[in-house]
């Protein structure tokens, strides 16, 4: 399965780079693991942030985040399989939950619940 990665990105950081980046590492911890277990994981920071760049983003809630970074998670999500949804608040991870679940998709809140692929 691709497993979209959903947790903590922005939210409680007052936007603060350093702690933002602090939580993309939080999300990135459980990437090899799903990886080991055949799966392949996606956040959707990592196709989000590059884009950000060439769009001339300049900082977070700009012109430039606001079309790409949530844009971006939900098309991810049209074609991912499921969602790790790890701990902490986050708008736009529970928004990522709602949609996967409107589609159908398993979400997991543990990385010991999602199945090893056969």
């Amino acid at each position: 399965m691709m497993i979209l990665i959903a947790g903590p990105y922005r939210s409680g950081t007052n936007d603060d780079a350093a702690l933002m980046r602090a939580n993309l590492d939080m999300l990135e911890t459980v990437a090899l693991p799903l990886f080991r277990l055949g799966h392949l994981p996606m956040i959707g920071e990592w196709a989000a942030l590059p884009l950000l760049q060439l769009a001339g983003g300049k900082k977070p809630g700009d012109a430039a985040w606001e079309e790409i970074l949530y844009p971006v998670a939900h098309r991810l999500l049209l074609k991912c399989d499921a969602v790790l949804r790890l701990e902490g608040a986050s708008k736009g991870a529970d928004e990522d939950v709602r949609i996967a679940k409107e589609r159908g998709l398993p979400i997991y809140y543990r990385l010991q619940d999602v199945p090893k692929a056969d």
